[in-house]
C-alpha cells in the first residue's frame, strides 16, 4: 500500500548515506530462568560506541533513544512489524517495576506523538491486529497481540535512535506502550512497511545464536554486511503480491520454501505440501527470531514426535507437557542418553539446502528446572495453521537475511565467543 506524503516525512532514511554500517550485537543464550549475562554490542563506523546487550532465549538490544538518548532493552523479532518501547510518565515515576525498563517522554526533546488525523490513525489501516483508534488526548492509540497471547498497547509516536553523535536517526514511528505483558520492547525486523528495517533502509542482516549449553554464551548479531557470507548456502525466499487475498498467509514475514525434516539417516514420511502455504495461506513456513521454540503443523508434527516415540519413547517424561504446545519432553537426568539415542535433526529446502538444526542434547532445551525437552511446539496450539523455525534451531549457526536478494543464508558456525 503506497505511503501517504505525511508518513513519508515521517520516515526516511535512518542513517546517513556517508556511513559504511556494520552492528555486532555479543548474544547470551540460557533459559528464561537463569540469570541474564550483561553483554555489549560495538558499531563499526569512523566511530565507535558499545552499547548494553542481553540475552534470553531472545535477541534483546539496549538501543539509544531520545533526546538526550534513553537506553531501552528491545527484542530483535524478525517476526512482527511495529517497533515499541516501554513508556510511562512523570506520574507513574513511582510505581515503576524495577524489572521493567521505562522510557520517560518527558525526558525527550525529539519524541513528538502521532496526532488522530495523519492516515496510520485511519480504522482500516492494516498494520496492526486491532483497529488504530483516537484516543481522549488526540493522540493515535494502537494495539498489537502476537501469536504467543502476547499484547501491548499504548500511543504512536516518533522518536530518534542515537547511537553516537555521528550516528543518529531522523524520527522513526514506533509505539509507545503503556500497557503490555512483557517486560522489555520490541524492535520489529520483518518486512512490513512500518518494520525498523524497512524504516531504515536496512537491506541485510544476520546472527549467530550461541547453543544454550556450553560454557560460553556469547554470539554476535550483524547488522550490514557479514563478512562470513561466502560460506553461507543460501535459500530463496517465497514472496507474495500484495493483491492476494489469504486469511492465514503473512506477507511480510521470511518465508522459506521448506520441503522435509530428516531426522539421523531417516527422511520423515511428511508430505512437501504441509510445509508450503495452500491458497488460504494455511502451512506457510517462517523463520523468526523472536520465538524460542519451533511450532510445526499437526502432519508434521505427529511424524516427529512418532520418530522420537520410537527412538526415545520409553524415557518420555509420562503426561507431561509443556505450556500446552510441547510434549516431547524427558527429565534432565537423561537428557544426555537421549540425545544420543536420537542424534541429528535436518531441516531440508528446496534445491537440495540441508541445514542441521541440532545434534545430540542440543535438541533439546530446558523448560524449566530438571525438565528438558525437544523444542518443538504443536502450531495449532497457538491458533495459527503455520510453521514457524524458532531461535531454537538456529543455534551455532549464521542466519543471514539478505533483502536486496531475497534470500535466506545459512552458515554452519560455533557461535561462542565470536568477535566482530
Amino acid at each position: 500500500m503506497p505511503l501517504s506524503l505525511l508518513l513519508l516525512s515521517l520516515l526516511g532514511l535512518l542513517f546517513s548515506p556517508s556511513n559504511s554500517l556494520s552492528l555486532s550485537f555479543p548474544l547470551t543464550s540460557h533459559s528464561v530462568s537463569s540469570q541474564e549475562a550483561s553483554l555489549s554490542l560495538s558499531i563499526k563506523t569512523k566511530s565507535h560506541g558499545k552499547f548494553p546487550f542481553q540475552y534470553s532465549n531472545a535477541l534483546v538490544v539496549s538501543v539509544p533513544i531520545g533526546s538526550p538518548p534513553q537506553q531501552m532493552d528491545m527484542v530483535v523479532d524478525t517476526g512482527s512489524q511495529l517497533s515499541w518501547i516501554q513508556c510511562h510518565g512523570k506520574v507513574r515515576r513511582k510505581s515503576v517495576k524495577p524489572m521493567i525498563n521505562w522510557f520517560d517522554p518527558y525526558l525527550s526533546s525529539s519524541f513528538s506523538f502521532l496526532p488522530c488525523n495523519t492516515t496510520l490513525c485511519r480504522p482500516r489501516i492494516p498494520d496492526f491486529t486491532l483497529p488504530t483508534s483516537c484516543d481522549p488526548t488526540r493522540h493515535c492509540h494502537y494495539s498489537y497481540f502476537y501469536a504467543d497471547g502476547t499484547l501491548a498497547e499504548g500511543n504512536l509516536v516518533t522518536e530518534k535512535f542515537t547511537f553516537s553523535n555521528s550516528l543518529t536517526t531522523r524520527s522513526l514511528l514506533l509505539g509507545c506502550a503503556t500497557a503490555s505483558t512483557q517486560n522489555r520492547g520490541m524492535l520489529g525486523m520483518n518486512t512490513g512497511r512500518l518494520s525498523f528495517i524497512s524504516q531504515a533502509k536496512i537491506s541485510k542482516f544476520s546472527y549467530c545464536v550461541p547453543d544454550r549449553t556450553g560454557s560460553d554464551l556469547t554470539g554476535l548479531f550483524y547488522l550490514g554486511d557479514n563478512p562470513n557470507s561466502a560460506k553461507f548456502k543460501y535459500v530463496n525466499m517465497l514472496t507474495f503480491p500484495k493483491s492476494r487475498l489469504s486469511p492465514n498467509l503473512d506477507k511480510s514475514a521470511y518465508t522459506l520454501p521448506m520441503k522435509g525434516i530428516r531426522i539421523g539417516n531417516n527422511k520423515l514420511n511428511i508430505s512437501p505440501a504441509v510445509f508450503k502455504p495452500d491458497p488460504s495461506g494455511a502451512g506457510q513456513t517462517m523463520i523468526d527470531s523472536g520465538s524460542d521454540l519451533t511450532y510445526l503443523v499437526d502432519e508434521a508434527y505427529s511424524k516427529v514426535r512418532e520418530e522420537m516415540v520410537r527412538l526415545v519413547g520409553p524415557m518420555m517424561k509420562k503426561g507431561y507437557e509443556y505450556a500446552a504446545v510441547a510434549d516431547m519432553c524427558f527429565d534432565g537426568a537423561v537428557a544426555a542418553a537421549v540425545g544420543r539415542r536420537i542424534g541429528d535433526m535436518w531441516f531440508q529446502f528446496e534445491n537440495g539446502v540441508e541445514i542441521l538444526v541440532g545434534k545430540g542434547e542440543g535438541l533439546l532445551t530446558e523448560v524449566e528446572e530438571g525438565v528438558k525437552c525437544v523444542g518443538i511446539g504443536r502450531s495449532d496450539r497457538l491458533v495459527t495453521e503455520s510453521n514457524i523455525i524458532g531461535n531454537v534451531h538456529q543455534q551455532n549457526m549464521w542466519v543471514e537475511y539478505d533483502l536486496s536478494n531475497k534470500r535466506i543464508g545459512f552458515g554452519v558456525a560455533k557461535c561462542s565467543g565470536l568477535k566482530a
